[in-house]
């Protein structure tokens, strides 16, 4: 039996609309979280492309920040990418002396290491479990990983660094599927998250 998940996007900040589209393109009930209490509504969480400082400090405000450490520590699913894949980074490089971070997933994280919005650019990129080729990775201020724990999966690099990341339930994109109408990777979560599911049933 087919099982549709239900999949949060953190809505506090960032392209949250495109996300909610592409979950539900890839077959799974997407809705917007911006509440403690509409993580317990979800069986998976994306958090978006944006401004890591400001969701830090916009998750402080809204009382979100505890909770969703929580809703990492338990195993439920996660999805970030380019501020996201911040979010979910334990350690970071260039980081505000107060920015926040989730953790998650054993890898340090450098900031804007691509550039500024305006050296934002697309390239095609090769990822570990994507059938059909590569996708289209839009970078805008995106990230890099500068290192990753041995707990932690690399499932792509560009330009000699790593951009795409899983641990455990866990998944992290530098770049941004959710603009090229590619969902491949979404679905890709959404499977990540129908498993846990599957597993939560037996």
């Amino acid at each position: 039996m087919s099982t549709t998940p239900t999949i949060g996007v953190l809505a506090l900040q960032g392209d949250v609309r495109e996300h909610l589209k592409a979950l539900a393109d890839a077959g799974s009930t997407a809705r917007p979280v911006r509440r403690p209490e509409e993580l317990d509504e979800v069986d998976g969480l994306v958090i978006p492309g944006g401004e890591s400082t400001t969701m830090s400090k916009l998750a402080v405000a809204f009382g979100m920040l505890e909770p969703l450490r929580a809703f990492v520590r338990a195993g439920r699913p996660v999805y970030g990418t380019c501020a996201g894949m911040i979010m979910v980074a334990d350690k970071l490089l260039d980081g505000r002396e107060d920015q926040e971070t989730l953790g998650g997933i054993d890898m340090i994280v450098r900031r804007n290491a691509f550039g500024r919005q305006n050296e934002s650019f697309e390239a095609a990129v090769e990822v570990a479990g994507i059938d059909g080729g590569p996708v289209e990775g839009v970078f805008i201020r995106a990230p890099w990983v500068e290192s990753v724990g041995a707990s932690a999966d690399v499932l792509a690099t560009y330009g000699g660094h790593t951009v795409a990341v899983r641990q455990g339930n866990v998944l992290a994109t530098s770049f941004h599927p959710e603009l090229t109408g590619d969902h491949r990777i979404h679905a890709l979560f959404v499977d990540m998250v129908r498993a846990v599911l599957t597993e939560g049933r037996d």
